[in-house]
This record gives structure tokens, C-alpha cells and sequence, in this order.
């Protein structure tokens, strides 16, 4: 009987004996894991705060007009294309395709020899009727010939001019000249070709002070628009825009496009885009509205839409970035218009905003000196 309930103790004492060790170790591991979160609180305490490095920008102030984008296309003021009227063979040429040509130069001269000739032969015409006129004059006046003869005389005399007019304006025409100053376009005409009448030579597109720019904008841009204002041409090579001013508004809008044509006046040299290149025109549309200006490294692209750091003390006077959400306009170079969630004045990230998050802390880097 003492054996049995020996037994009986020592198999109740199992299960109480291992509780014991699962609660002892609990406990350990309990002030393990305290201690363990004191020291990191200690040592978060003893370890700065991170600082990310930046360049700040300030906002600036800046009348804003909004716009519009069309496609133009530049025109001479005065631009032909250059035939032949009459048929003949080329004695000599001097198109130079790229080379521009002053009033008056020539550029194609077809022979002429036939017409040399004849003009030689009617001025030889012309003279024996001007010396048989005033023979006939001297005669009427002693009454020794008709007056009819005169008159008779007279008329051969203006007819063998006239002949001598024709026979020189055919010459003219067969000497193809440069109707304005102008730059030649190509050409494929040599000496010895015979060419027919209207025979496409080259063309030639004025080389002026103005140069024009025909777009279209839709009938609501248009309405607003008035001769003299500004709007801005870039060419097609990525160039510094060119700034034009609206030279005429069409009167008649489009039915099927519900668009109206617009000329604008270029200054012409050599940074203005050729004749017939294709240009892309910036039109304002309406007033201007106040707006600020950021650089462009300031801007932030997210899921909740654009957004800037802008830089401000905290209570312990430290500077912090506070991200601020922004309705953004146009790029404007290394800028960008700022329509409504920042004010003039405030300081924003520029450089290095890629990397802060809200409330972070920031140190502004000084800027570097501009070179002599």
C-alpha cells in the first residue's frame, strides 16, 4: 500500500514539475526581451536622427496665360516658281541651289542668236525708214509728193520699230532673270538641254526681314485673339522658340473642322525656320492668372497626383520636409508653373526631392559658387 501510493505522488508531481520549467522560461525570456528593447531604446536615443541633404529652391511669383498648341507652316512673303516662256536650247546657267540671288540677276539664258540676228536686220529696216520719212517730209514740203506717200512713209518707219520692240522682248523673255531678291531651290538644267515651253527650272522663295506662319486654332481660340499679340514658334530642331506677333485672323471658320486660320508675322535671318518647314505654335488663350514657378527637380509624380516638399521649422527649430500636394501648369525651361498649392516665397526641395518622405528631416545644402 505505501508503494502504490508512492507511485501515485510521484505521478501527480510530473506534470506540476514541467509548468514549472514552462513558466520559469517564460519569465527568462520576458526579461531577455526587455532588456533587450531597453538597449535599443537606448542606443535609438544616443543615435541622431537621419538627415537627408538637399538643395532648396524659393517659389517665385509669376503672371501665368494659358495655352494652346497648333501646327504651322512658314511661308515667304513672296515665293514663285520659275518656268520658261518660250521654247529654246540653254546657252548658260547660274542656278546654284542654297544661293540667293539679287533683283534682276540672271539665272537661265537660252541662245538667242536667231533673234540677234533679226534684231540686227529690222534696226537696219528701221533706219532706211526713218531716212525715207524725212526724204518724204522734205518733198510734202515743196509740195513734190503726195501727203499719202508721207503718211505711207511714216507708218513703215513705226512698223519697223515696233518689229525692233517685239524682236528684243522675245530676247528678254529667253534671259530668265530673278524677279526679287531670293534664295535659289533645286535645279536640273544644263547648257545644251533643250527645254519646252513651261519647263519647271527651280523655285524661288523670298529672302525678307518677315517670314509667315499660317495655323489654325479652334473657333473659341480664335474668337480671342487680336492682331498684334504674341505667341510663340518653335521649330522643328528642338531651337530656342521665336516669338511672332498675329498678323491677320480669317473672317470664316471651318464647317467641317470648326477651325480658324491664322497668319502670324516672323522675323526673318538665319535662326528663322525655312519656307515650308513645319513649325509648332503656342497661342495663348484667355488673360494671364497669378501663378508661381518651381524648378522642375522640385516635382513629384504619386498615386495621389503631384507634389512638392515644401521646407519648414519644426518645434525645435529644426527643418523639415512637409509634402504638399500641387496643381501643376506648363514647363517653362528648368521651371515649372505652379497653379495652385504653393505660395510665393516658400522654400521647396529642388534637388534630392526624390528621396524624402513626409517629415523628414533635411539639411540644405549651400549653393555652389557661379564661375567667373
Amino acid at each position: 500500500m505505501r508503494r502504490g501510493r508512492f507511485a501515485g505522488s510521484r505521478g501527480a508531481a510530473g506534470p506540476a514539475l514541467l509548468l514549472l520549467i514552462v513558466i520559469v522560461t517564460g519569465v527568462a525570456l520576458g526579461l531577455w526581451k526587455y532588456s533587450s528593447l531597453k538597449a535599443e531604446e537606448t542606443a535609438a536615443a544616443n543615435h541622431p536622427e537621419p538627415t537627408e541633404v538637399i538643395a532648396a529652391a524659393e517659389a517665385k511669383a509669376r503672371e501665368h496665360r494659358r495655352t494652346t498648341t497648333s501646327v504651322g507652316t512658314v511661308l515667304a512673303l513672296q515665293s514663285v516658281t520659275l518656268r520658261n516662256e518660250i521654247a529654246g536650247t540653254v546657252r548658260q546657267v547660274r542656278l546654284v541651289p542654297g544661293q540667293i540671288v539679287e533683283p534682276g540677276a540672271l539665272l537661265v539664258a537660252l541662245d538667242v542668236s536667231v533673234e540677234q540676228a533679226e534684231l540686227k536686220a529690222l534696226e537696219a529696216q528701221a533706219a532706211l525708214a526713218e531716212t525715207t520719212l524725212e526724204r518724204m517730209r522734205r518733198l510734202g514740203e515743196h509740195q513734190a509728193v503726195a501727203q499719202q506717200d508721207v503718211d505711207q512713209a511714216r507708218a513703215d518707219r513705226d512698223v519697223a520699230l515696233a518689229q525692233i520692240t517685239r524682236t528684243r522682248a522675245i530676247i528678254a523673255r529667253k534671259l530668265i532673270r530673278a524677279p526679287f531678291r531670293a534664295r535659289v531651290g533645286l535645279a536640273d538644267v544644263h547648257p545644251g538641254q533643250y527645254l519646252n515651253e513651261g519647263t519647271l527650272l527651280t523655285t524661288l522663295q523670298g529672302v525678307n526681314e518677315k517670314e509667315h506662319i499660317d495655323f489654325t486654332v479652334p473657333q473659341r481660340v480664335a474668337a480671342v485673339l487680336r492682331v498684334g499679340d504674341q505667341v510663340d514658334v518653335f521649330p522643328a530642331d528642338g531651337a530656342e522658340p521665336v516669338p511672332a506677333r498675329i498678323a491677320a485672323v480669317d473672317a470664316r471658320v471651318d464647317s467641317t473642322t470648326r477651325n480658324a486660320m491664322v497668319r502670324a508675322t516672323i522675323d526673318g535671318g538665319a535662326a528663322a525656320p525655312r519656307p515650308g518647314a513645319s513649325v509648332r505654335v503656342v497661342v495663348p488663350v484667355g488673360p494671364p492668372i497669378p501663378a508661381v514657378v518651381v524648378p522642375a527637380s522640385a516635382m513629384r509624380k504619386g498615386p495621389a497626383g503631384d507634389h512638392v516638399f515644401v521646407l519648414a521649422e519644426d518645434s525645435t527649430g529644426r527643418m523639415r520636409a512637409r509634402i504638399r500636394t500641387v496643381e501643376s501648369g506648363p514647363l517653362l525651361g528648368d521651371e515649372i508653373v505652379i497653379l495652385r498649392g504653393v505660395n510665393p516665397g516658400e522654400r521647396v526641395a529642388a534637388s534630392g526631392s526624390f528621396k524624402l518622405r513626409d517629415g523628414l528631416l533635411v539639411s540644405v545644402a549651400a549653393p555652389a559658387p557661379e564661375a567667373p
